[in-house]
Formats: structure tokens, sequence, C-alpha cells
């Protein structure tokens, strides 16, 4: 039998290792911003254009490459990070194996630009497919200059599974933040399509995580410090009360490298215990530095997910230091019997001394003499007359009858909740549904009984409501009085940005999107005006973890956010008018048996199987 094993040649090795390294442009922006932390830069700048996939120019002023080290870096397995496999077990550099750079110029136009300190020139490469076209000398500034074109053009099937240009920014963004946050002493700028999303100057952690993510973190943070001989532990977390339904800020830190631990996550939301919902999560930004021995990086291609030596001491000391700095904070409660909050000295005068109240004395003073002044006050008493007290009612002579206080309307105290249509033909019908366990609707058919889940027939309804309106265009919108201003970070701009006009079709009106600033105008109907801020939050949210697939269309996956954030919940109480409207609503629609998430809307108890139960 002849042999049938073969050595693969370097390019098609490269190709392979590639699907390993590079999975789309943020995995790019991630190996070439960490390649520039590790050179000692100070400043770093990242340019995008088309979401990644046209360029990629990563800029750093750090100490460079000679000739040699510049042709020589594009070599499989090629690294000055390590010398031998014992320095696996004591990383301090972000990358280690030398495929990075080699698997990057086997599926893009590589151009690279190097001068080191020492010498007058650098020097120009570029590289296509992991063939080497030109390598030449050039002036350019102390550092290096990377730019990464055209990224896949030899793999058109893995071009074809990148998704849009935003979804690809959106991953792009998240790479930038997790190396700009643990380095806040390098200088970030970020440039998308010509436009600077983001300017960093050098600073400390707190004004980093503020930079990124906005001025409203800046009351939100807590700060969490402990060191133990097993972890130091620093960073911050948000309060309690800005809990989210989704788990976008939240950030792990390793040695000054960003990871992933669904078992440490566990231990900050049990910290948090009792004091968030079940169904929300709590922010983040902790820095976790341990011994290198300790922590092995090397277990996925992509060093996110670790692990520890000891994790669960390590997940033991992290739940109780942010249970300590929770109630150090006084952000959870805490009953302290001895202690009356009535004698607290209020913060005006904390500085302010004791002043001794003056008492002056009329040595003259007789209580039996009648004085001039008493005299006058008497007489102007006595001046005054109640002359005329009936006018103050004229008008109202004669006016007790019981008939004119039949247009008065008193409001009820208790607002009416679930509420979803009325109709002038409901009396007829009033008796034929009732609600279960504030779960399900239960009415009669036919055939037997039908039980309705009023939760997704609801979003069924609204699904099927905001689809239309988004693309025939015909939303009503509610006008506020006063605009509602709300604040949002650089990213949830972007993205209100990018889904302005479906949201402008369903009902919302915008005034101005400026920095960190919106100005709501009007929004749909059934959004109430304390929840608008509540439900463009979760719009959000659901936006990005469920348009980053790209499998839906847009219109498609905000009509699913709404409807899942405005149905109403297991719980609410309806009147059973309310109860028939969603009946014949989720009848009306084109698909009444599964809810927009494909879950089943009804059942039908036939009378059959109510029969076979007496049997």
């Amino acid at each position: 039998m002849a042999d049938i094993i073969k050595l693969l040649p370097d390019h098609v090795a490269n190709q392979i290792a590639a699907g390993e390294v590079v999975q789309r442009p943020a995995s790019v922006v991630k190996e070439l911003m960490e390649n520039a932390i590790d050179a000692g830069s100070t400043s770093i700048k990242l340019i995008i254009k088309d979401g990644g996939k046209t360029l990629i120019q990563v800029v750093d002023n750090g100490v460079g490459m000679s000739e040699t080290d510049a042709r020589l870096s594009f070599e499989r397995h090629a690294t000055s990070k390590i010398s031998s496999a014992q320095d696996l077990f004591n990383l301090e550099t972000k990358g280690f194996r030398g495929e990075a750079l080699a698997s990057i110029a086997a599926i893009a136009h590589v151009d690279m630009q190097t001068r080191t300190a020492d010498n007058e020139v650098g020097t120009h490469l570029k590289i296509e497919g992991s063939k080497i076209v030109s390598q030449d000398v050039v002036a350019t500034p102390k550092g290096t200059s990377i730019s990464v074109k055209n990224l896949f053009f030899n793999i058109p099937a893995r071009r074809n599974f990148l998704k849009s240009n935003q979804v690809e920014l959106r991953h792009i963004t998240d790479e930038f933040h997790r190396v700009a946050m643990v380095h806040p002493d390098v200088e970030f700028h970020f440039y998308n399509n010509g436009s600077e999303i983001f300017n960093l100057p050098s600073t400390k952690h707190r004004q980093r995580i503020v930079h990124v993510f906005g001025s409203k973190m800046e009351h939100r943070l807590v700060p969490v410090k402990e060191e133990t001989e097993v972890v130091k532990v620093s960073g911050f977390i948000c309060k309690p009360e800005f809990a989210k339904k989704s788990r976008g800020e939240q950030f792990f830190f390793a040695n000054n490298r960003f990871i992933k631990s669904p078992y440490l996550h566990h231990a900050v939301v049990a910290a948090f215990e009792g004091l968030i919902k079940s169904d929300t999560y709590p922010g983040y930004f902790l820095f976790l530095d341990v011994d290198p021995s300790s922590i092995d990086i090397n277990i996925h291609p992509t060093k996110t997910e670790v692990k520890f030596d000891d994790e669960n001491t390590l997940y033991a000391i992290l739940r109780s230091t942010i249970k300590h700095s929770l109630g150090q904070f006084n952000v959870a409660p805490v009953l302290d019997f001895d202690h009356d909050p009535n004698l607290d000295t209020p913060y005006s005068y904390k500085e302010k001394g004791a002043v001794i109240p003056k008492v002056t004395v009329d040595a003259t003073f007789n209580p039996f003499q009648e004085t001039s002044a008493k005299k006058n006050a008497g007489s102007s008493f006595r001046k005054q007359s109640t002359k005329g007290w009936e006018d103050l009612y004229e008008g109202l002579g004669n006016q007790h009858d019981n008939h004119e206080f039949s247009s008065v309307v008193i409001e009820s105290e208790s607002e009416e909740q679930g509420t979803l249509y009325t109709g002038e033909d409901a009396e007829e019908h009033m008796a034929g549904t009732f609600q279960l366990r504030r779960k399900y609707v239960v009415s009669t058919v036919k055939s037997g009984m039908l039980v309705i889940h009023q939760n997704r027939a609801h979003e069924r309804i609204l699904f099927e409501k905001f689809l239309g309106e988004i693309t025939v265009k015909e939303g009503v919108s509610q006008q506020l009085l006063f605009p509602l201003e709300l604040t949002f970070n650089k990213q949830e701009l972007a993205i209100l940005n990018e889904i302005k006009d479906s949201l402008t079709n369903i009902g919302f009106a915008f005034q101005s999107l400026e920095e960190e600033t919106v100005k709501v105008t009007g929004v749909p109907m059934m959004v109430p005006e304390s929840g608008i801020g509540t439900v463009l939050d979760r719009l959000m949210a659901d936006y990005m973890e469920g348009y980053a697939d790209g499998s839906i269309s847009q219109a498609e996956m905000l009509a699913k956010a709404l409807s899942r954030n405005l149905a109403v919940r297991t719980g609410d109480v309806l009147d059973q008018e309310s109860q028939l409207m969603l009946v014949n609503n989720l009848f009306a629609c084109k698909e009444p048996t599964l809810s927009p998430f494909q879950k089943i809307t009804y059942t039908i108890i036939s009378e059959g199987d109510i029969d076979k139960k007496f049997n």
C-alpha cells in the first residue's frame, strides 16, 4: 500500500491556523492591539473601514522591529515572548504562540511599517496570502503600523459568513473596550470610516470606565479592593439599582487579560443575592492579580477561557469581598438597632459650631401698664368690620339640588392594569371568559375548553401589530408635554442611530441624538411615560443579543423586542372585557398558535378528555 500521510504546505497550514485565530475582524483587532501593548506602546490608534472587512489598521509608538525581526514575525511559531516550554507557566505578556501575524497574513493583504529607536529608517513589508510581495526601506516614525486589508480575500466561503458592517463593528468595539479598560495608562484612539468614535487619554481605572461607558457611570460605581495571599482583587461594581436585563457591562480581568469565567460570575451574582431581581444582572469591572503559575491561559485558542488552580478559594474571596464593599459603602441594607438616624448631623452643618442664643430683657417692662402701642393695636382691631361677608358666596345661592352633582367624576385611586382593548359588543360575551391564576384566560369553544397563555398571546398580538407599523410606517405617536432627556454611552447611541428609522415608524419621536444625550418628544401609545428609559434600555439589550447573529431582519427583531417588553405579564389582572378582546385579537392574527419566540400560545381541552377524568 502506498504512503498516504503527507506534510501540508505552509500556506495550507497557515490557513488552517487562521481558522482558529481569525474568526472575524474583531479577532484581528484583538491580536494587533495586544501586540501593540506588548511592544510597550503609550499611544495606540485603531482605524476601521466597513466593519473591518476593507481595512483594519493599528498604529503604535512601541519599540518597533528591526529588518530581520519584521521578516521573521510572519513565520509560524515565531515569537519574542517565550523561549522555552517552562515560560508558558509564567506568562507576563498578551501573546506567546507566534501564530497571530502568520495566520492573519495567510488570509489577507498585510502592509507593515516598523522602525526601532536605534535605526534612522524602517522596514516596509507587503504580504498577500502568506507570500511576501515586497520588502523596502522606508522613513517612518518609531513604532509599528500594520494594515490588514481585504480580510478573507482568498477564502470566499469564510467572507460570506461575516455579518453586516454594524454587527462586525459592534464586535470590534467590544474587543476595543476589553483592551482599553485594562490599560488606562495607555492613550487610545478609535476611528471608524473617517470619524472618531473614542478618544481616551491616559488616566486611572475609574476615569477610563467613565470615558468608555459615559458620564452616567460616575455615580453608579462602587470600589472593590481586597488583598490576600491567593489573589489581589480590585475594581468596581455597579450599584444594585442599576442592574440590567442584559449582560452588557460585565468584565473580568486576570493579570491584565480579559477572561470569561461563568464560575466567578456566579460568585458575583451570589454576592448581590437579595439586592437585585432574579432576571437582572449586576455590572462589574473586576481585576484579579494572581500568581502566573497558578493560572493556565493556554486551554483555548482565543485565550479568554482560563483555568485557575484553586477556583473554590477564589469564589469565596470574591463573593465576600463584594459583599463587604456593598456594606462598607452603605449600598446593602444594614440593621443597626443602636443607631438613631435622627441624631445625625446634616452635611450642611458639619463645619458649623454651636451659637449661644442672645436674650435681651426690658427691665422697665410693666405688664399692668397700658402702653400707647397697645392702645393703637386695640383700636385698629376694633375698626375692622365684618360687613359684606355674604358677598363671598355671591352666585352660589339656591344651588343645592342633587342633580347639579351628576357631572362630578371621582378619579379612581387604583389604576387599572392590563387593559388591552374595549369593545361595544363585549357585554354579550363577558360571562364566557375568566382568568385562571392570573396567568391563563379560559373560554369555551365548540370542541371543548380553550386555555390561553395571556403573556404569550399578547406577545403575538403586539408582534404582528408592531411589525406591520414598521413595514407600512403608520405608527401612532403620543407627543410628550415636556421632552424627556435620557443619557446613553457611545455604543448605545450608535445602536439608537442604527434603529432610529424603525423606532420612528413605530411611534417614537426624537428631537436630538447628541453626545450622550437623547431627547424623546413622542412615544407609541402603549408605552407609559414613566417607563420610556426602561423600554429603550431593554430594547437595545434585546437588539444586541438577538440581532447579533444576523439571522432575522431589523424590523422583526425590533417587533420581537417591543412585544416582549410591552406585553401583559403573568400576574397581571385582566377584566372580562380585556380577556374577551385578548381572545378575539389572538385569533385575528396570521399565526395565532405560536408566540414570536416559537412557544405555544393556547391549547384546547376537548370534552372527551374531560370525560376521561371521571371514568
